[in-house]
């Protein structure tokens, strides 16, 4: 579940999860989002591990921290097993503490936390709670984003060779490569469209709508599947009297609000085209506990089980020779960003891999081996696609 903070974004999931318990299957619901609300939307005291909270229904709040904390003591009683260096600080007195003013530690072991309790194999599906929609979009960058800082900061080949120098270097350099293992594990699983899907949830209003807007785009340019757009907190139609009248000012701003909600619905679904669009009413009570999640859950009607149709999602990275041939040829990168700003399209280029930003992210995306001997020579939006062209340079061109 991914949304702006504030939307309902755990209730829609905790509803989510009780239709899919409701049906039968096993599920567990996971909550990466700091704010640690999730148990509060079952009314519920915090707990620790994973918890049962009704019949094939467990609960996680995952604590990024003690994660780390964690994994890292064992490792730097490891590290510090050398003794003293002359080139910086032991690892033995560094701090769990330390690690987490470093960008993405505590993301991306959320993220493989997620991906070691999918490979238990335990649920037949898990939902996961994610952070505000500004925090997840950076989480998405963030396998691909490690893997190449790290290869051009340290490249396998010579981290291996060095790692034998020392009992300390080779224990470091397996840290890395679990690292990088693990990272590698997270982007396939973001990646593959039939384990991972992503529901977004948003509130009638058009500043969310913006927001929901440009992280479409961002999805997309992650090749992230979207499944369904949950809109929470939809005033239902109010009946007309004749006791109503014109300076009832309760009445008149209830009817301009639904007035404004419904726009921003016609709005959504002209932009959505076929991906499912659901809406949750407004509840009378606040939604907590069992029963009252119960009943959001069957407003959401959007398939639950593992062997339901495969989401939409967007085509990352087609190519395709537009004309000529040898030095004169023209290729052309296709990338699909639905709802994009043509003003916020960035591009670059380093080494083999194209740097593409939009709607305020940006992805590295490694080129095929053809355009890997080729310029840029332009890029225009036709449509919703991205088309970036591409002309072989004579110095690496095979003659």
């Amino acid at each position: 579940m991914v949304g702006k903070g504030g939307v309902g974004k755990t209730t829609v999931a905790a509803a989510s999860a009780v239709a899919a318990a409701r049906a039968g299957q096993r599920v567990l619901l996971v909550s990466l989002d700091q704010a640690h609300s999730l148990f509060d939307a079952f009314g519920l005291q915090s707990g620790l591990g994973v918890t049962a909270v009704a019949e094939g229904l467990d609960l996680l709040q995952l604590d990024t921290l003690t994660l780390l904390e964690d994994r890292w003591r064992p490792l730097a009683a490891l590290l510090s097993l050398g003794g003293n260096h002359q080139h910086g600080a032991e690892f033995g007195s560094l701090e769990a503490d330390e690690l987490t003013g470093l960008p993405g530690v505590q993301e991306m072991l959320g993220l493989a936390e997620i991906e070691s309790l999918v490979a238990r194999g335990e649920w037949d599906t898990i939902f996961v709670d994610c952070a505000p929609t500004a925090e997840t979009l950076r989480l998405l960058d963030l396998p691909e984003a490690l893997t190449a800082y790290l290869e051009r900061l340290w490249p396998r080949h010579r981290r291996l060779a060095q790692g034998a120098s020392s009992p300390q270097l080779l224990l470091l350099v397996g840290l890395l490569e679990r690292m990088n293992s693990a990272a590698a594990k997270v982007r396939e699983l973001l990646g593959d469209g039939t384990r991972t899907r992503v529901r977004l949830v948003l509130s009638p209003e058009r500043v969310v709508l913006a927001e929901a807007r440009r992280t479409l785009t961002a999805m997309a340019l992650f090749g992230i599947s979207l499944e369904a757009l949950i809109v929470n907190r939809v005033l239902p139609a109010a009946a007309d009297s004749d006791t109503d009248t014109a300076d009832d000012p309760v009445r008149a701003w209830y009817r301009a609000r639904f007035a404004e909600q419904q726009e921003v619905l016609g709005e959504l679904s002209a932009d959505l085209g076929d991906t499912p669009l659901r809406t949750v009413r407004f509840a009378a009570r606040e939604p907590v506990g069992l029963e009252l999640l119960g009943e959001i859950s069957v407003q959401l009607e959007i398939p639950t089980s593992p062997g339901s149709p495969p989401p939409v999602r967007g085509d990352l990275g087609e190519v395709h020779l537009e004309s000529g041939a040898g030095l004169d040829a023209v290729y052309v990168l296709s990338v699909r960003l639905p709802l994009v700003d043509p003003a916020t399209v960035t591009l670059g280029r380093v080494e083999d891999d194209l740097l593409l930003g939009a709607a305020g992210v940006r992805r590295r995306i490694r080129l095929a081996s053809v355009l890997r001997r080729c310029d840029v020579a332009g890029a225009e939006m036709a449509g919703e696609l991205l088309q970036v062209r591409f002309t072989p340079n004579p110095e690496v061109w095979p003659q």
